[in-house]
């Protein structure tokens, strides 16, 4: 049953459009039948909601929740605020122009509007480029970049994208656009064609950013992956290190015995042998105090190597934020490594002298202390680093692939339109890939949090949810 009261065409270029109008219960006119009308509010307002909801618990984590509070996340923050502006100040005013199929809100709004689009949508984009720059830096230079990586460092970085998307955002209000001179309700809102500025934005807001954050990502990825297999190697040296005195004790124990049976059998040598045998009962209690000392642990295992925590692994493993670790053996490890000789002493009479052979390490779990062997320790550690490094390489490529995703439709169509002349794309289709774009703005607070522990509590007490 047809449901249309009208229906008029709109001609853009050499493209010819008719645009239907569907009268709704409220007497007012949609371009889409009521009950879809329904249906497209409800999916999008719910996409609004969640972008909103989602921000907001990215920016008030970062600011209550104390493990978070390092200055790195200040770029999370400042792509939760461009995420967050694009939810408040674009978002509603598309679902109305999709339901309603025309521009309602006078010629003001409108410039407020598209200017509003392209300068946070490019803060947001250009916000991922900083995170991926921060990330590269921090992982091929961590010991310097490390003292470099200041608070100011980091805002001059974030007032930098802010001021770059305003200067990409801002030329059409000052006269490089295609707008029309007069503004009329059946006027379209819509981004200017003009050539020259599609261009330079489109660059500028996306294509240049893909590019630094493909390049970026794909040095992040190598160097990991050459992490890898670097804590791989040293993992198996490790074992093999850690069952070599055992050996060599065995062996020197079979020497021992050996050696007493030789005498017994043949006396005549055992005078001959003493000085030898001396020799060794004194070699071996100077090994002994060694042992005692702890001294001999350092010497046989190899340890890995030493990785500064990076923004890789701060955002994206189970940490979060550097300082913090992701188990309960994280911790044990830095209080072993800031341990004094004091402390120390006092632990090995508690427990007895380490050894790299049948030492053990104290770990705390569930609230108890449980007595480890050091090698298990050790496997422990190097196995937790090797997970945690393949899903941060593994996260990498979730967030390229959901940015290219979102935006790459919509760059395509914003640059090949307006320089085709038979290209002319349907409204819808035009609406699905613009919002596919705006709910890349839904997921950055997702992507950029679910790996995160510290983000995950700091979420749950936020909404006061059980740990």
């Amino acid at each position: 049953m047809e449901t249309n009261d009208t229906y008029y065409e709109t001609y853009e270029k050499n493209c010819t459009q008719t645009q239907y109008t569907y009268m709704s219960s409220f007497g007012v006119e949609l371009a889409v039948p009521e009950w879809e009308a329904i249906i497209t509010a409800i999916t999008l307002t719910s996409i609004i909601l969640l972008t909103v909801v989602g921000n907001i618990l990215v920016i008030l984590s970062v600011f209550t929740h104390k493990p978070l509070r390092i200055v790195q996340n200040f770029f999370i923050v400042s792509l939760a605020v461009a995420d967050l502006t694009v939810a408040i100040l674009v978002l509603p005013f598309s679902v109305a122009v999709q339901i309603l199929g025309r521009w309602e809100f006078g010629i003001h709004v409108c410039k407020m509007w598209l200017t509003c689009d392209v300068l946070c949508c490019t803060a947001s984009i250009l916000n991922l480029c900083a995170i991926a720059l921060d990330r590269y830096w921090a992982i091929t230079d961590p010991i310097n970049y490390a003292q470099k990586r200041t608070l100011k460092r980091v805002l001059v970085m974030i007032g930098g994208v802010w001021l770059l998307s305003g200067i990409i955002s801002s030329p059409p209000l000052v006269g490089w656009n295609d707008w029309p001179e007069v503004f009329h309700n059946d006027t379209p809102c819509q981004l200017t064609s003009q050539q020259g500025y599609v261009v330079y934005s489109s660059l500028g807001s996306f294509y240049i950013p893909l590019l630094i954050m493909t390049i970026v990502y794909v040095e992040i990825f190598m160097a990991t992956r050459k992490r890898l297999r670097e804590r791989a190697r040293a993992s198996k040296l490790n074992v093999v290190k850690i069952n070599q005195p055992q050996n060599k004790e065995m062996a020197h124990d079979q020497d021992s015995v050996s050696s007493e049976t030789n005498h017994n059998e043949h006396p005549h040598l055992l005078e001959g042998n003493s000085k030898s045998r001396e020799k060794k009962k004194k070699s071996k209690k100077k090994r002994k105090k060694i042992e005692g000392d702890g001294s001999l642990k350092d010497k046989y295992l190899q340890k890995p190597s030493i990785v500064a925590e990076d923004s890789v692994t701060d955002n994206l493993g189970d940490g979060g934020s550097g300082s913090h670790g992701a188990t309960s053996l994280n911790h044990c490890e830095d209080h072993q490594t800031t341990e004094t000789p004091k402390s120390r002493n006092a632990s090995q009479k508690d427990h007895g002298p380490p050894s790299a052979i049948s030492g053990s390490i104290t770990v705390p779990t569930a609230g108890t202390k449980k007595q480890v062997p050091m090698y298990q320790f050790i496997e422990e550690k190097q196995r937790i680093s090797l997970s945690k490094e393949r899903r941060a390489a593994r996260t990498l490529g979730i967030i390229m692939g959901v940015f290219v995703v979102c935006w790459l439709p919509f760059f395509l169509m914003y640059v090949i339109v307006p320089f085709c002349d038979s290209c002319c794309p349907s409204d819808k289709l035009i609406h699905f890939i613009t919002w596919l774009g705006y709910i890349n703005s839904a997921l950055n607070p997702i992507i950029y949090t679910i790996f995160n522990m510290d983000f995950r509590r700091a979420f749950k007490k936020l909404l006061h949810l059980k740990p």
